[in-house]
C-alpha cells in the first residue's frame, strides 16, 4: 500500500480516538488537544516508512500520543507550524450538553489522577485491550487490572462527590 493511502487509513482509523486520547490529558480542552493531535499524526507520517512492527501499529500510535501529551503539559509553548491539507477531512464529533457535563466532571476527575493511572484509564476508556495497554505502559496485564480495578473505584467516588 502506497504511503498516502496507508496515512490516511492510519488518521482515518485513529484519529477520533487519538483525539479523545488528547482531551483526557488536557482536561477536555479541545482546541489542545486537536493540536496535540495534529501533532500526533505529523509525528506518524514522518515515522511511517521506519515502523518496524515490532508492537501493533495502534499500540505505536498511542504511544506516539502520550509522549506527545506528556511533552505538551510540559511545554505547552511549543508549537509546530503544519499544513492542514496534509490531513484528511473528518467530521466533527457532536456531543449534548448532558453529555459535555458529565464529560467535563469526569475530565476533571482523571486530572486528578497520578501521570500513570491517567494514561492507563485514558486508554481503557477508548477500548484498548489490555495486552496493548500493559504494552504501552510497561505493566504486567494482572498489574494493569488491579490498577484499572482501583481507578475505576477512585474515579466512581470522585465523580459522584
Amino acid at each position: 500500500m502506497e504511503k498516502q493511502a496507508q496515512f490516511n487509513e492510519l488518521f482515518n482509523t485513529h484519529y477520533p480516538k487519538v483525539l479523545r486520547l488528547c482531551k483526557g490529558y488536557f482536561n477536555g480542552d479541545a482546541d489542545l488537544a486537536a493540536d496535540a493531535s495534529q501533532e500526533v499524526f505529523i509525528k506518524v507520517w514522518e515515522n511511517l516508512d521506519s515502523f518496524r512492527n515490532e508492537s501493533g501499529i495502534s499500540t505505536w500510535i498511542f504511544r506516539i500520543t502520550v509522549n506527545t501529551c506528556l511533552v505538551y503539559l510540559r511545554k505547552k509553548s511549543t508549537k509546530k507550524e503544519i499544513r492542514s491539507e496534509q490531513f484528511p477531512n473528518l467530521e466533527s464529533e457532536n456531543y449534548s450538553p448532558e453529555i459535555e457535563e458529565k464529560l467535563s466532571k469526569m475530565y476533571a476527575c482523571i486530572q486528578k489522577l497520578e501521570e500513570m493511572g491517567k494514561m492507563i484509564i485514558l486508554m481503557a476508556l477508548e477500548g484498548m485491550d489490555y495486552s496493548e495497554i500493559a504494552q504501552v505502559v510497561g505493566l504486567t496485564e494482572e498489574t494493569l487490572r488491579v490498577r484499572i480495578h482501583r481507578i475505576k473505584k477512585s474515579l466512581t467516588q470522585c465523580v459522584q462527590k
